[in-house]
């Protein structure tokens, strides 16, 4: 009975990290997937996650709310 006190949240706060990490590392494999630079969808290049969701150009957007895909998302205009 001790061990299943232990397992359960254990189990629990483990499934919960995977969940956490894998959606914040994602965005350099879209840039990979994709064949095109960081420049295509974000304004600039910056060091910090949050600071690279802020500056997202209007393809940028296009590519998050078509679920990740190019495919009705034109070319930044510049």
């Amino acid at each position: 009975m001790s061990t299943l006190k232990l397992t359960i949240p254990a189990a629990v706060l483990l499934a919960g990290f995977s969940v956490c990490i894998s959606t914040s590392y994602g965005t350099p494999e879209f840039a990979k997937k994709e064949k095109k630079s960081c420049v295509f969808c974000h304004a600039k290049v910056a060091s910090d996650k949050a600071e690279m969701a802020k500056n997202l150009t209007n393809t940028g957007t296009c590519y998050k709310d078509n679920a990740h895909s190019l495919a009705t998302c034109g070319a930044p205009k510049k």
